[in-house]
């Protein structure tokens, strides 16, 4: 029998050896520790040494073998091990029964029960709960239940709010509409020290709304990140994740020069950051800088190339030098390695309409409306497609299912006024086209030129 002193040793050892990454020798000691003692802990640890040296099915092995899959932890570990063996089913069947409804509030989860780990971490910890929702709604992403799947990441980020990444999958995938991102934004319980999470959320979520609103929100989260430490305030508005929220904003109102010369700085800081990397290649994309995608894309594809965005980058470069179906090729390529990469749909239908192919280009909107229900560019671009087909009437309903899904967005209003004036409904045109002004952003810019222009002319019809 090892000492006690020894077994605590060889265990420190072992969490020192996955911390060096040394995953061989901390699965070799965790399994002697493991034969010596029996714990339910060390049998844990060696399953984890086993999970992070990709031995996924040997870690299932011995975590079927242990018995204690009645405990949350171990059967969450399992269902990760079929997670990478994509093994959906048995993955959910591993996570137990449970039932969600359609805001996300979890009924009769069989919840198992918690053996010995340790309770005084919890909170500290996210709660495995959340973990094991989260889990669930990428088994159900993976099934294609797109449904389910939204459900589940709603019910992770109301079990724990820290469960950043579900938050993340339902906003980056258009999952929810404007209205459903407010919603459940108001519906989750944050912990007192929380504010500045509640505040950052906020302005992640925002989507067009007016300048002094979002720079509103800026401001909560300077102010509430002041109860992490005293100087985190300023920390937190020069954030990157917070930065590249703000660029984001900067590209939805059109500030497209504004926009680049942020995502500029912030790339210059961390090359690496995804997120700000998407946004300022479509700001490149807007300002015709084609030298700039090629540089991007080439980087993205040397350092990512089983990244969507990579190709997504080589596309947008193409698509910039009027290259369309060259643009098409990649933003092809794009899809099938991340069938649920949004930008990558978009630019498909787009480069389909700059060459007037109508029917390919409807068929990749409908796509896109069908995957990311929460976005309304999809409806919009279709009702753009009618308009060109000078089908008007129906141009109309799909801006109306737009303006149902983001409300906030002046350019739904215009395309209105468009088909308003199209229609010889001049004096309802007029009432679009000033709808469109009263929701820009900020100051006019010269994206919305063309609806004071096009104002000036309906006036013009209704002297």
């Amino acid at each position: 029998d090892m000492r006690e002193e020894a077994v605590e040793r060889l265990r420190g050892v072992v969490r020192d050896s996955v911390g060096k990454h040394l995953y061989t020798s901390a699965i070799f000691l965790a399994d002697k520790v493991a034969a010596a003692t029996g714990d339910p802990a060390d049998v844990y640890m060696l399953a984890q040494a086993l999970f992070l040296g990709r031995h996924f099915r040997r870690a299932l092995h011995v975590l079927n073998n242990s018995r204690l899959l009645r405990d949350l932890r171990f059967r969450f570990l399992a269902a990760k091990c079929l997670e990478e063996l994509k093994e959906w089913h048995q993955c959910l069947m591993m996570l137990g029964d449970a039932k969600v409804d359609e805001h996300g509030n979890v009924l009769d989860q069989d919840d198992g029960s918690d053996i010995y780990f340790d309770k005084d971490a919890e909170d500290h910890e996210i709660n495995i709960k959340s973990a094991i929702c989260f889990l669930r709604g990428k088994a159900y992403e993976a099934l294609d239940n797109r449904d389910l799947a939204r459900q589940w990441y709603k019910a992770a980020v109301k079990v724990d709010p820290l469960c950043y990444e579900a938050l993340e999958c339902l906003v980056d995938n258009y999952m929810l509409t404007c209205e459903e991102e407010s919603e459940l934004l108001a519906s989750l319980k944050f912990g007192k020290e929380d504010g500045w999470l509640s505040a950052f959320y906020s302005c992640l979520i925002r989507k067009h709304e007016k300048e002094y609103v979002v720079e509103a929100k800026f401001k909560d989260l300077e102010r509430e990140s002041c109860s992490i430490s005293p100087s985190s305030g300023q920390m937190m508005k020069n954030n990157i994740d917070v930065l590249a929220c703000k660029a984001e904003y900067y590209h939805q109102s059109g500030e497209y020069q504004k926009c680049f010369e942020l995502t500029s700085v912030l790339l210059e800081r961390d090359p690496f950051h995804l997120k700000c990397t998407l946004v300022h290649l479509a700001a490149a994309m807007e300002l015709g800088h084609s030298n700039d995608l090629y540089l991007l894309s080439c980087n993205l594809v040397k350092d990512y190339p089983q990244k969507a965005i990579s190709w997504f980058a080589v596309g947008c470069y193409y698509y910039c030098i009027k290259k369309y179906d060259q643009a098409r090729r990649y933003f092809g390529k794009a899809t099938g390695l991340d069938g649920t990469f949004p930008p990558a749909w978009f630019g498909t239908g787009i480069a389909y309409a700059a060459q007037e192919e109508g029917d390919q280009a409807m068929a990749a909107f409908r796509t896109a409306a069908r995957l990311f229900p929460g976005c309304h560019l999809p409806t919009l671009y279709m009702g753009m497609q009618y308009v060109r087909m000078h089908n008007f009437k129906l141009a109309e309903q799909f801006f109306m299912q737009a303006k149902s899904i983001c409300p906030s967005d002046p350019l739904i209003y215009n395309e209105l006024g468009v088909v308003a004036y199209n229609m010889k409904e001049y004096q309802n045109a007029v009432q679009w086209f000033e709808l469109t002004l009263t929701h820009t952003s900020s100051s006019p810019n010269e994206m919305w030129e063309p609806t004071m222009v096009n104002l000036g002319h309906t006036l013009r019809k209704l002297k």
